[in-house]
């Protein structure tokens, strides 16, 4: 019994972690992402779980898919990215 619900838990974990990958960001995290003019880094703002509009373009946030505020370091603009369009930067 105790192997059952052994593989049980580990399937459960590896579940959540894949579901924690939404998550990962918190405000005030570095992050970078890249743009056509190369690889631009910035600060998470906030997490986006809804329709939010930004400077015209709406970006569509659900709980289940959210997408984050994040600021330009390098020209101080708001976009929404897709959390695994982010990656972790070094702290500046």
């Amino acid at each position: 019994m105790s192997k059952s619900s052994s593989s049980d838990s580990s399937s459960a974990s590896h579940s959540s972690s894949s579901e924690s990958a939404s998550d990962e960001f918190k405000n005030g995290d570095r992050v970078k992402w890249n743009t056509a003019q190369g690889e631009t880094t910035g600060t998470i703002k906030k997490k986006l779980t809804s329709e939010t509009d930004i400077k015209g373009y709406t970006a569509k946030a659900t709980k289940d898919e959210p997408q984050y505020l994040v600021e330009s370091e390098s020209t101080g603009e708001e976009a929404a990215h897709k959390p695994d369009a982010l990656t972790r930067a070094r702290p500046s």
